[in-house]
This record gives C-alpha cells, structure tokens and sequence, in this order.
C-alpha cells in the first residue's frame, strides 16, 4: 500500500524536477559550447555558401555548426520517422474534415497565448502582452476553447508570435551553435535552453499527467502535419542538401523574428 500511494509523488517529482535539471545542464553545455561558437562563426566549405545567402538579412550574424556529423545524423533520423511513421498517420488522419483539423490547431495555439504574453511582457512590450491575455480569454470563451478565433475575426486582435528564445536573442544572448533535435527538428542552444521553462507557461503541463499530455502533444503533431501541403517532400525533392536549406531557412526565421 504505501509502494503504492508514493507513485503518484513519485512521478509529480519527476514531472516537477527533471525539467529544472535539464535546464541547468544545458546551460552549463552553452557556457562551455562558448569555445566552440566564439562570435557566431560559421565554418569553411559548404558553409560559405550560407553566409553569402543570408549576410545581408536583418539580424542575422551566422552561427556555428561544430556539431554538423551528429546534427546530421538525427537529420536522418527524424526524416525516416517522418517518411515512414508521422505522414502516413496524418495522411491517415486527414478522414477528420479539414474545418475540424483546423479547429484543433487553433486550439493547440490557443494554449500558447500564456507563453506569448509572458515573452512579450519579458521585452517591455506591454501593449502586445495585454493583446495576448485579451486573445485567450476571449477565443477560451467565445471562441469555445480557441476552435475559433474571434479575437482576430472580430476584433483584430492578431497573435504576438514571441517565445523565450526571442527573449533570450532581444537581450542580446547569441545563438550559440546549431542543433537538430530528436522529433523537434532544428533548433539552437539558445533556443533549445529556453524549451525547458517554457513547458512551465503551458496550461497542460498542470493540469495532465504524463500519458495524457504525450496523447496530446502527438495529436498536435499529427494534426498539424495533416493539414501541411508537403512542404517538406518538396524540399526533399528540389533541394540538393536539404539539411544546409532547412538550417539556413530556420535561422533567417529566428533572425527576423528576433529583429522585429
């Protein structure tokens, strides 16, 4: 019996703790990567080829790829699990009508305004903040749990696409170095260090347990993949490296949002 009754705490601990030591030790990993990634240098060969796309872009300063051979491989990794397990279940997933799909996704991002509007408060940017607070309460209610979007349809009040890793870049944190992380795809010390409190500012994180909240980030996922127009098999398919297409489009993004 009390084997039993400690589970629960047990795994409250883990949902509560593990987080926090994550977050230490990935900070300690950008302090010492600071070596590798000393003024945001991007490397010779291929690479070249990548600060002469994107130099002149606002905000953008290159960043360094030390980690290239493994990024690569789960660059691999992730394509065969979404060539042969994600598309083929969003594929399958496309029988629920596209109104509901998109419904859904509107209200997986109707649970992100919290982080919205903490990013923005975090950069003195009040007035988006309150835009933020103001959008949730009214798609959570009008909107029946942010199905729709009246906020925006009504009232134009469009979304504050802030996040932690825009914060972090706002204050002058540089991106460290490149990283292709394992279903999350690309991403960077900076931005991969703010992943972890931001788990804190989601309304599931408090209120599912674990299997409950792997249900439904998977069904995000799905969903979200199900209403894409192959946006990534075209990149597959026209692109000769599509690894160095991806990581330069992903840091032009993350520059320009930054910038704004």
């Amino acid at each position: 019996m009390l084997s039993c009754s400690l589970c629960p705490a047990v795994r409250r601990m883990f949902r509560r703790f593990i987080p926090l030591l994550l977050l230490s030790l990935l900070s300690l990993v950008l302090i010492v990567g600071r070596g590798w990634c000393a003024d945001g240098a991007v490397s010779a060969s291929d690479d070249d080829l990548y600060v002469d796309l994107y130099a002149d872009e606002p905000g953008f300063d290159g960043i360094a790829d030390p980690l290239q051979s493994v990024n690569r491989a789960v660059f691999w990794l992730n394509d065969k699990c979404y060539v042969y397990l994600l598309k083929p279940v969003a594929r399958g997933f496309r029988v629920v009508p596209e109104p509901v799909r998109s419904g859904l996704a509107r209200m997986f991002d109707n649970l992100k305004s919290p982080l919205r509007s903490v990013s923005c408060l975090l950069q003195w940017k009040v007035k988006q903040s309150g835009i933020e607070l103001t959008r949730l309460v009214v798609n959570s209610t009008l909107g029946l749990a942010g199905f729709y979007d009246p906020a925006q349809s009504w009232w134009e009040l469009r979304k504050q696409d802030e996040d932690l890793g825009q914060v972090l870049g706002a204050y002058g944190v540089g991106y460290g170095c490149y990283l292709v992380l394992p279903v999350l795809g690309s991403s960077s010390l900076r931005d991969g260090v703010a992943l972890l409190p931001q788990m804190y500012t989601d309304p599931l994180h408090w209120t599912l347990n674990s299997e409950a909240m792997l249900i439904t980030k998977t069904t995000e996922v799905v969903n979200g993949v199900s209403l894409d127009r192959d946006t990534y098999e075209s990149i597959i398919r026209e692109q000769l490296d599509p690894y160095l297409f991806i990581r330069d489009a992903y840091l032009q993004n993350r520059a320009g949002k930054v910038d704004d």
